[in-house]
């Protein structure tokens, strides 16, 4: 080394002995120990198709064993939005799993697309495996409400990226459709648009809930002002709706031509997204609306408009169908709580919304 070289240049000081990895905030016996407490969380999802268990580096599954013959793949990711904050703000922690499987399966379903199997990402400061097992539980929950099996994941401590007691999640989740089998199908105008009940809230929209919940002035161990008989914390982590297996039987019937699973952006965001240009639906704002929306709307002077583009605002799923008494025969039957909200209408230029809400809808 050339005196250039060490110029203005001055010696780390001794790291000392006995340094760790655990030292440097990273438990490699405690993700073991997560690892454990999973395996049976994961084998209890276990379905046809499914090779191995886990462990490995990478998952498998048999397509042909799982019953298909010339099967395309679906596949979609998502996370769970700042609901997480609730979460772990209330120490409420069961259920986020469900809102994330929720919002990777929905969006396969509307595909015509079975769910197959499910990855998760788990990320926090500082590990703690029984927060984490109540997570990973919650995800097992909505695999199996779906019919998909949680095949593996990825747990990452990182000390210095998330605070002590944060946490995030990312879900990835894969599917599979015979090739002639997929959705949309052909939509023609007289088409009848229903609507599915959502559970609330769902994923989408917890920034704006957050600020209202800050504007009321409550804590989330009150009770909730529109569920009394539940804490503001409990009721506004009501997990997702997961719409699979009703979907899928309405879909194998071959009575649904499309559908839209209403996240952020609401039905003006997401139902244009499964019409074909020169389309529109035309809708009536005459389902049911739960609660807690006209809460939200009274507590934080939000308008109409704002809450469609915002929140669900009482349908998670919106399907185009052309007998619309038997498809609400099928869903009833499986457990959907299911309303006419409008009508495909022929139109020019790209697919569209039309809401017209009547007048005092959300007080």
């Amino acid at each position: 080394m050339t005196s250039a070289d060490h110029q203005g240049k001055h010696p780390a000081p001794p790291l000392g002995t006995g340094l760790d990895y655990r030292a440097a905030g990273v438990d490699i016996e405690a993700g073991d120990a997560l690892v454990e407490m999973i395996k049976p969380l994961a084998k209890a999802t276990t379905r046809a198709g499914v090779m191995g268990g886990l462990g490995g580096f990478g998952a498998l599954f048999d397509l042909r064993a799982a019953g298909f013959t010339d099967p395309v793949l679906v596949s979609t990711t998502d996370g769970v939005g700042t609901k997480l904050k609730i979460a772990i703000e209330t120490g409420l922690h069961d259920t986020v799993g469900i809102d994330l499987v929720a919002m990777c399966v929905n969006d396969l379903v509307v595909q015509g697309a079975e769910p197959l199997f499910f990855l998760d990402y788990f990320a926090t400061g500082k590990l703690s495996p029984h927060q984490a097992r109540s997570v990973i539980a919650g995800i097992a929950d909505g695999c199996r409400q779906a019919g998909c099996a949680l095949v593996g994941g990825e747990t990452a401590e990182m000390p210095g990226m998330y605070a002590e007691g944060d946490y995030d999640l990312a879900g990835f989740s894969v599917g599979a459709a015979e090739r002639g089998n997929l959705l949309p199908r052909v939509i023609e105008a007289g088409d009848t648009i229903l609507g599915l009940a959502s559970s609330g809230v769902h994923s989408n929209g917890f920034s704006l809930v957050r600020r209202v919940v800050e504007a009321s002035g409550l804590a989330w161990t009150d009770p909730a002002p529109f569920a009394p008989d539940q804490t503001l914390g409990q009721a506004l982590m009501t997990p997702t709706r997961i719409y699979v297996r009703s979907m899928l039987a309405l879909h194998q019937a071959g009575l649904l031509k499309a559908a839209a699973h209403i996240t952020g952006g609401g039905l003006p965001g997401n139902l244009p997204r499964a019409l074909p240009d020169n389309m529109a639906a035309v809708l009536t704002a005459s389902w049911p609306v739960p609660p807690v929306f006209r809460w939200l709307a009274r507590t934080g002077n939000i308008q109409a408009p704002e809450m469609l583009r915002v929140f669900n605002c009482g349908v998670g799923m919106a399907l185009v169908v052309a007998d619309p008494d038997a498809a609400t025969r099928l869903l009833q039957a499986a457990g959907e709580t299911v309303t006419r909200i409008g009508v495909i209408q022929a139109a020019a230029g790209p697919a569209c919304v039309h809401i017209d809400p009547p007048a005092g809808w959300l007080t």
